[in-house]
């Protein structure tokens, strides 16, 4: 991985204007923040700054306001949350340009945090407007990006504003692309990777990606039903994308090619109905019933996935193996999930995950923790995943 400046690179900051680039992007219901993670996140970032001397300046998105103001994607919504996470004052501006946000930083002191308006209230922000980002310039002197989580995206507030001022990694940042690197740029072998979820469709560029930088590729979830169908194997009335069994053949024949292993259910637990605790039984994978649908992979299935991670020295697990939002289907993930953390708890596994059904199953299995790495990026490590440039991290790279 290319070097990249972080907070170690910064001395002597007192007094200067710092634009962070955060993800503030949570959930909110009924005017209240539901989760803080994010947030979580970025504070140390953020206090680290503030502690010394710096006058930290946030620029974060929230929703999609398509390039206008909209009232209930204020910032202003988020900014008691950030307070509390920090428990520090936190000042916000109307603006994120302007003279609002002009006269909110010259009224900053030292160590003071603040808030400035959604920077997608404005077009050039998802455009990359050179105006808007000389604009966002204005009210700074140094530039952090802490959003692995936005980094995929070439907006103003990710990757513009790193053309007009010394550019750095935050803490989130950095922690995210050194467990990236340790994942899938420099791992330590044998490699494996866990990718599930409902459709091969959406994971495409991933799948022919992975299959070429890993030993092992174990597939699951609904995913693998188009797999198993595509070697002649009938899946009932299980999810599948029958019309990508082309796809599938031609990922097996990628695999093949590259000595990686695919791993597939061989038995699965497989239900009339898709509602929790519904009538289940586990069978073959050849012997799924026509009237039947596969909802979890089954016992044996387990075993060989815990074998693979029992052998690996690195795992990176996107998707989860089964439906684990209702019970009984979410115990092959749960039970995969537990093993790779007693692995990782051991010294034995680097273990990184990303996505958000992945870490809501993590979470689930309550080893969210026990990870390596767990990304709260979405599409950024997705496409990581797939091996593409991230345009907020490869312009923290150049010289």
């Amino acid at each position: 991985m290319p070097a990249f400046k972080t907070l170690d690179d910064l001395t002597d900051i007192a007094g200067k204007r710092v634009l962070v680039r955060v993800d503030l992007n949570v959930p909110v219901s009924d005017g209240k923040v539901t989760d803080t993670t994010r947030i979580e996140r970025v504070a140390p970032t953020i206090m680290e700054l503030s502690g010394k001397g710096a006058k930290v300046i946030l620029l974060a998105h929230f929703g999609r306001p398509k390039g206008a103001p909209v009232a209930d994607m204020s910032l202003k919504l988020i900014a008691p949350a950030v307070e509390e996470v920090l428990d520090h004052a936190v000042l916000f501006a109307s603006d994120c340009i302007g003279e609002a946000a002009a006269s909110a930083v010259a009224d900053m002191q030292n160590g003071d945090i603040l808030l400035l308006e959604n920077t997608r209230f404005h077009k050039g922000e998802e455009k990359n407007d050179p105006e808007f980002t000389k604009a966002l310039a204005a009210n700074g002197d140094l530039y952090v990006n802490d959003a692995f989580s936005a980094a995929h995206r070439a907006h103003a507030s990710t990757e513009g504003l790193a053309h007009h001022m010394p550019a750095y990694a935050g803490r989130t940042m950095q922690a995210e692309l050194e467990a990236l690197e340790k994942g899938l740029g420099n791992p330590a072998r044998p490699v494996v990777a866990i990718v599930g979820g409902a459709k091969v469709s959406t994971k495409i560029d991933l799948l022919m990606n992975l299959v070429k930088k890993v030993d092992a590729l174990v597939i699951g979830g609904g995913m693998a039903n188009t797999f198993i169908a595509a070697r002649g194997t009938s899946v009932g009335k299980s999810l599948c994308e029958h019309d990508l069994a082309e796809t599938a053949k031609q990922i097996m024949i990628e695999a093949a090619s590259a000595q990686c292993a695919i791993v597939l259910p061989v038995d699965g637990v497989v239900a009339r109905e898709f509602k929790a605790n519904a009538e289940n039984e586990v069978v073959d994978i050849e012997a799924i019933p026509a009237d039947a649908m596969m909802l979890d992979v089954g016992p044996k299935s387990v075993e060989a996935v815990n074998e693979w991670i029992g052998r690996a020295h690195t795992l990176v697990w996107n998707g989860p193996l089964g439906a684990f939002e209702i019970a009984p289907f979410d115990a092959a993930t749960v039970a995969a999930a537990k093993f790779a953390a007693e692995q990782t708890e051991a010294g034995k596994l680097v273990s990184v995950a990303g996505g958000g059904d992945t870490v809501a199953a993590l979470n689930h299995a309550g080893v969210a923790d026990e990870f390596t790495y767990v990304s709260t990026a979405g599409g950024a490590f997705l496409e990581w995943m797939e091996g593409k440039e991230l345009p907020g991290v490869s312009v923290l790279t150049r010289a």
